[in-house]
């Protein structure tokens, strides 16, 4: 008999957390009247025993897969182990703390880097969990004074594609030491070469770091700007992108050298439990519904709505808990019937 192969999007077992894993099928779906649904598989390869029952909340939350996709998920890196092959050991709690020790860690940095004893960072994680937010918050404490002295803003932040004349030109804007230029979302610039190179010298851990344009450029004289220049500030780098699964070669080469001019902050956001943890720890502390009229069960409603339907979600993030919370707002109610089209993939 062909052995047939399952694929549970979101589960538990134990009570930890099964998410887009495949397993070996033992014995189809089951549910028998009010009991709880589950189905039984060989979860040998998590560690688990050969025939284990994995609780479901329905039908949906498994498809049938293929022993390809069972021996690919332990070679193709976009189905990591963190995600997929194992069966996290954490608890809620613990999951949290670390998070948030995590997050603590780059508000501290950014502090320091306003401060202009860390010269680069560059932190990655994946989009909708708030880097930008704990960065920003930091720069918009650290120019207060400067704001109420009317003096110049010591910070930017560059936001999306940059080209290298543009890269050049704000680099030399904020070239002083105690300035600080944040790029978010800028991941372009790792494959341009020029704007590299560009960044490269900027990150430069020796005592001077020069920084040249070696062409004819009327828009730097127009504008001023020397064809070289010495950068003393600090730079932030905020980017969606894992290192750790960029499979071009020359990329790699590229990201190990801007990895070790700067301090590297990987927020450890690997999971889609991760990610819903995050944004209940941000529920928790009162920021992230704070510009909403809501009551704290209207807030914990929304939250419990996210972790009941993760798997149809267009996307686990931040974000989409203020879209819902835009819903809950404007439709108090008929809100998650409106979620059920705009917020989640359908059916």
């Amino acid at each position: 008999m062909t052995q047939a192969y399952i694929k549970v999007i979101s589960g538990q077992y134990c009570g930890k957390a099964i998410n887009n894993v495949v397993f070996p099928l033992v014995k189809p779906y089951t549910k028998h009247g009010d009991q709880d649904a589950f189905v039984t598989v060989d979860g040998t390869h998590i560690g688990a025993g050969e025939k284990i029952r994995i609780k479901v909340n329905g039908i949906n939350d498994i498809e049938v897969s293929t022993v390809d996709a069972f021996i690919a998920q332990d070679k193709v890196e976009s189905v990591s182990t963190k995600e997929s092959t194992a069966v996290s050991t954490e608890t809620d709690e613990e999951v949290i703390a670390r998070i948030g020790t995590r997050f603590e860690i780059l508000h501290e940095m950014t502090r320091a880097a306003c401060a202009g004893n860390i010269r680069a960072m560059i932190v990655t994680g994946p989009p909708g969990v708030g880097k930008s937010f704990g960065v920003e918050a930091e720069l918009e404490r650290a120019s207060l004074f400067d704001k109420i002295a009317n003096r110049r803003i010591r910070s930017n932040v560059v936001k999306g594609a940059v080209t290298p004349i543009g890269l050049y030109q704000v680099l030399y804007q904020y070239s002083n030491k105690d300035d600080v230029l944040v790029f978010d979302d800028s991941d372009q610039i790792f494959f341009d070469d020029l704007a590299l190179n560009l960044l490269k010298a900027a990150l430069d851990t020796g005592k001077t770091r020069k920084i040249s344009w070696n062409s004819e450029s009327s828009t730097l004289r127009r504008e001023g700007i020397p064809e070289s220049f010495n950068f003393n500030g600090s730079i932030i780098f905020i980017t969606n992108l894992s290192f750790s699964n960029v499979k071009s070669k020359k990329l790699q080469e590229h990201l190990i050298a801007l990895e070790s001019r700067c301090h590297f902050l990987d927020l450890t956001l690997d999971t889609v439990r991760d990610k819903l943890l995050r944004i209940r720890q941000i529920a928790n502390t009162g920021e992230l519904f704070n510009q909403y009229d809501l009551a704290q069960h209207q807030q914990d409603e929304i939250i419990e709505f996210l972790f009941a339907n993760q798997p149809k979600l267009r996307e686990v993030s931040l974000r989409t808990a203020l879209k819902i919370a835009d819903l809950y707002t404007s439709f108090p109610t008929k809100w998650k019937e409106m979620a059920a089209v705009t917020v989640m993939r359908s059916a």
